[in-house]
């Protein structure tokens, strides 16, 4: 079966990763930096092989893809409002780290690589649903670090052979996402904030959408990527649920899976934010076999269980 690399394995989507790939009986490595991931994130994750490096430093990602088949390259520098605030960071973490992970992988023969891309790259068109063909429009440093990472990932594969596979994820949500940082997502920080009876703050109208991922299609669409044919490869593809919810919508349905009344603050639109989001993943189903097992409001369901738990 060969051996799995996961970078950024302490982070929300990398520990998931992980986790379903040690449950199927494989072997996993994992790297990270603890930058933005938790050490927390790893309890439980019996028989992972950890690493601790920075992506920044080549001889980490040499080590790191020592013996490797398959690497799943999660880690990054995220959030749009942080790449704002320290662009030159953000570049350094995702271009650069990435660039360093790739060529230990071609060097070290690995098999595949699948990149954990963006829906940010599409910016602020206002065409819907979003193609993997439209010309993108980054609107802030993270966008075009992760467009610029696709790029490299297309290179790679046209000029070394090295297979990749690039994932544009829209809004993943699910356990393990932490609701505390100052950079956190939409979903946690609701959540978080009426289970300790704050009313969350809304940037913006509310009236903005977003095609929300539940973490268990994320992971099956990363393990689809290894799997799929080698003509699938240099290619983009959309991970996202196909469908959209409001943010006041969205707001009001965690409300009622929470019995809250609270009503939220509403703050101005951050910089960098997008204002609709909707993707076609035909390309993903044709090419990859993908296909989205959860909605936003089922998966809401499992996510609002884990944290009544855990927070």
């Amino acid at each position: 079966m060969g051996t799995y690399l996961i970078t950024g394995v302490a982070g929300f989507i990398g520990s998931n990763l992980a986790e379903a790939l040690l449950a199927g009986g494989h072997r996993v490595r994992g790297l990270d930096n603890f930058l933005t991931g938790k050490r927390e994130n790893l309890d439980g994750l019996d028989g992972l092989e950890f690493l601790e490096g920075d992506l920044r430093d080549p001889a980490a990602c040499r080590a790191a893809c020592d013996g490797v088949a398959y690497v799943l390259h999660q880690g990054a520098l995220g959030s749009v409002p942080r790449s704002v605030a320290d662009p030159v960071l953000s570049n350094a973490c995702n271009v650069t780290g990435t660039l360093n992970l790739l060529v230990a992988a071609r060097d070290a023969g690995v098999r595949r690589v699948v990149f954990a891309a963006s829906s940010s790259a599409y910016g602020d068109t206002p065409t819907l649903p979003k193609v993997e063909t439209m010309v993108p429009r980054p609107l802030s440093p993270y966008a075009l670090t992760k467009l610029a990472c696709e790029e490299y990932m297309r290179l790679f594969f046209e000029l070394y052979g090295l297979e990749t596979v690039s994932l544009r994820y829209f809004n993943v949500f699910g356990p393990r996402q932490d609701p505390h940082s100052t950079y956190a997502a939409v979903i946690p920080k609701f959540v978080s904030a009426l289970l300790e009876g704050e009313p969350p703050e809304i940037y913006g109208d509310g009236e903005q959408t977003r095609d929300f991922t539940y973490i268990a299609d994320v992971v099956q669409a990363n393990l689809k990527a290894c799997r799929a044919p080698r003509e699938a490869c240099g290619q983009v593809y959309n991970v996202a649920c196909g469908d959209r919810i409001r943010l006041v919508d969205l707001y009001r349905e965690i409300a009622r899976l929470l019995g809250s009344d609270l009503e939220p603050r509403f703050g101005p639109p951050r910089p960098g934010d997008v204002k609709h989001s909707l993707a076609d993943i035909s390309r993903a189903r044709s090419l990859l076999g993908y296909e989205p097992r959860y909605d936003v409001r089922t998966g809401l369901a499992e996510a609002i269980a884990w944290y009544r738990e855990n927070l």
